[in-house]
């Protein structure tokens, strides 16, 4: 292995997890990364001072590229669209398991979205990876104070646009239990159970069968879901696993031994479902591995 291939794996890790967290998707990550390589084998890297600061300069504009295309695609995109889950069994212990998999759950992914590409790029360097001000003002080629205003800025709106972010895993188990045994109680007895500003967001991508718009309150959700549960019953070879999803447990439904349907739970203070996650396109669900 010559000395760039060295020290390219070895930010590796960190490449892949800015790409994931600006772009939401496996496969778009995966690009980004490469091309980053190929970038970094063609360049004269005994000239790069730091090698890490320019790759994730170099990775994160590629991923703002890519971000801009990608938002343009979603316009279309059939549905609620919902960044991809990385899935694993819960007493998976591979240290190569992706590792923003343990650290950036899907409801701040999904959050994310409301920012504009380069607050989320600000976002992601400094929170993620500690970048001081002057790394993000050279990578994205702001002032230290410009970059200071938008990560401030996204704290404020992630803080009053989103779901918990602070959820233990014990706690999302429990949120997805409650939320399933709910829907089998009797209409007004389940409404009880969530919470009144409760979301509910479902990706069939037009792949599979989903709702078309972002639920929202008990009345809608519990309607809707108790609606799919009763046709579900109807299916057979029909099986269910609690799989970990981006460091939350979330519950997976298996038809025919094929992955169908994914949903993560989060409650509010109170404990009542808030934040419902469906993940039903097939083509999201094929691409949920963890990444090397």
């Amino acid at each position: 292995m010559d000395h760039n291939t060295t020290i390219f794996e070895q930010e590796r890790p960190a490449l892949l997890s800015i790409s994931y967290r600006m772009l939401g998707e496996i496969s778009a990550a995966e690009d980004v990364v490469q091309e980053a390589w190929l970038r970094f084998a063609a360049s004269d890297s005994e000239r790069i001072d730091n090698h890490g600061a320019w790759l994730r300069r170099v990775a994160t504009n590629i991923a703002l590229d890519t971000l801009k295309s990608a938002r343009a695609r979603r316009e279309s995109y059939v549905g609620p669209w919902l960044p991809e889950p990385i899935i694993s069994e819960p007493t998976s212990s591979t240290e190569s398991r992706f590792q923003l998999a343990q650290e950036c759950e899907l409801a701040l992914l999904w959050a994310m979205e409301r920012l504009a590409p380069t607050e989320r790029a600000a976002f992601v360097l400094r929170e993620a990876f500690d970048a001081d001000y002057s790394e993000i003002a050279a990578t994205l080629g702001k002032s230290e104070a410009a970059c200071r205003q938008m990560v401030s800025r996204s704290h404020k709106r992630l803080q009053t646009s989103g779901p918990r972010f602070d959820v233990p895993p014990e706690e999302a188990a429990k949120a997805v239990e409650t939320f399933f045994f709910a829907a089998k109680q009797d209409h007004a007895q389940a409404i009880k159970m969530v919470s009144k500003d409760a979301v509910a967001i479902t990706d069939g991508g037009g792949k599979a069968s989903a709702a078309f718009r972002v639920l929202y309150g008990p009345q809608d959700i519990i309607t809707v879901t108790q609606s799919v549960m009763k046709k579900s019953n109807d299916l057979r070879d029909v099986s269910y696993a609690l799989v970990i999803a981006n460091s939350q447990p979330a519950l997976a439904r298996f038809t025919g031994g094929v992955l169908d349907t994914l949903t993560l739970v989060l409650p509010d203070s109170n404990g009542d479902a808030q934040w419902i996650y469906v993940m039903r396109n097939p083509e999201k669900l094929k691409a949920s591995k963890p990444l090397d």
